[in-house]
């Protein structure tokens, strides 16, 4: 399919039958109509299921052999997740599949009966009211190896998420029964201040040692960078503590644990790192990309499970529209905003 808005609409010809769905949890709702705006029938109601799915390819099927149509186009507001699985089903079959914008069916809502009210039955007759006029685009689904790299992506951001808010838990820890922490070492992740926190992380536990006791608690796992000055400053920074000294069995056992959610993350972000840059490394272009100074491989990565295979898009002003770079305001009284891919404009910039 060609997806300009010209093409847009000469694509729906009298030979196409229109199908819009309002998808949900659970149950899904269709409309048939023509190139006209006619509707078929009554409505389908179909559940999230394939027996459902192969409910809805039938009373797609015979609309189509009793209106006599050749081609079958289906369209979903993209609310949610719930709309993939059946996008993916349909694609499948060889069907033309296609969104509306979510803003677009609250506004035509009272076209037809000048009430704002939602029901399943009217969004779906909605949906497919704009497809016919041509308001919809195509979505940009992945597959091979872009589908997989998007999901990779997609779980590195979320390691990267909890990882960042576990480190600001150890943070907020560490203030709270230990401010002074910080003054002896200016970076907690250090292999050091990390044998701390694990041994002995609260002031009432270093001030029973001397500095040759915590020196040697820290040798077997610090090699070198530290030594006894710097197991003296720890000593007697513990003594001078404003930290609280209340329910500390139990703060003992949640920093343990955080450390533990850390080391876990930071190592999963490792292995998941080098799976996406094997990844990477077999996509065309890739290599390219990051021979320019600054882009790494998995802002590489980060920009392919954006846009897919680039060999798809007949123009590079489609990328262009794609991250947001060519920016189109929309404003309402005040507020002013711009349209653009987040994700994508994010990783260019």
């Amino acid at each position: 399919m060609n997806y300009n808005q010209n093409h847009k609409i000469a694509q729906i010809k009298p030979t196409t039958l229109i199908i819009g769905i309002d998808v949900a949890k659970d149950k899904h709702v269709a409309r048939a109509q023509d190139d006209r705006g006619i509707e078929f029938g009554k409505r389908l109601i179909f559940e999230n299921r394939i027996y459902g799915f192969q409910k809805l390819v039938d009373y797609v099927e015979r609309h189509k052999k009793e209106k006599n149509k050749t081609h079958v186009i289906f369209g979903v507001e993209p609310t949610g997740h719930y709309w993939l699985n059946l996008t993916y089903f349909l694609i499948a079959k060889g069907y033309d599949f296609v969104l509306v914008n979510p803003m677009h069916v609250k506004k035509s809502k009272e076209l037809d009966d000048n009430s704002p009210t939602k029901n399943d039955t009217k969004d779906a007759k909605v949906i497919a009211q704009l497809i016919k006029d041509g308001r919809y685009s195509v979505p940009n689904l992945l597959d091979g190896i872009y589908a997989e790299l998007r999901e990779g992506v997609k779980l590195r951001d979320q390691l990267v998420q909890q990882l960042m808010i576990t480190e600001g838990r150890i943070q907020n820890h560490i203030q709270r029964y230990f401010p002074e922490y910080f003054d002896v070492f200016g970076d907690w992740e250090g292999k050091a201040a990390l044998c701390t926190l694990r041994l002995f992380p609260f002031p009432s536990e270093i001030i029973k040692m001397t500095p040759e006791e915590v020196l040697g608690k820290w040798k077997p796992f610090v090699q070198r960078g530290v030594g006894i000055k710097r197991a003296t400053k720890l000593v007697e920074t513990a003594k001078k503590s404003i930290g609280i000294k209340i329910g500390i069995q139990f703060a003992k056992r949640e920093l343990e644990c955080l450390l533990d959610q850390y080391e876990l993350y930071k190592q999963q972000l490792e292995q998941l790192d080098q799976e996406i840059e094997t990844i990477v490394e077999t996509i065309p272009g890739a290599k390219e990309m990051m021979n320019i100074q600054g882009l790494g491989t998995i802002t590489v990565a980060q920009f392919f499970a954006e846009v897919g295979d680039i060999t798809k898009y007949k123009h590079s002003q489609q990328l262009v529209n794609l991250a947001g770079l060519s920016l189109r305001e929309h404003s309402s009284g005040k507020y002013k905003g711009k349209t653009r891919r987040k994700n994508l404009f994010m990783f260019l910039f």
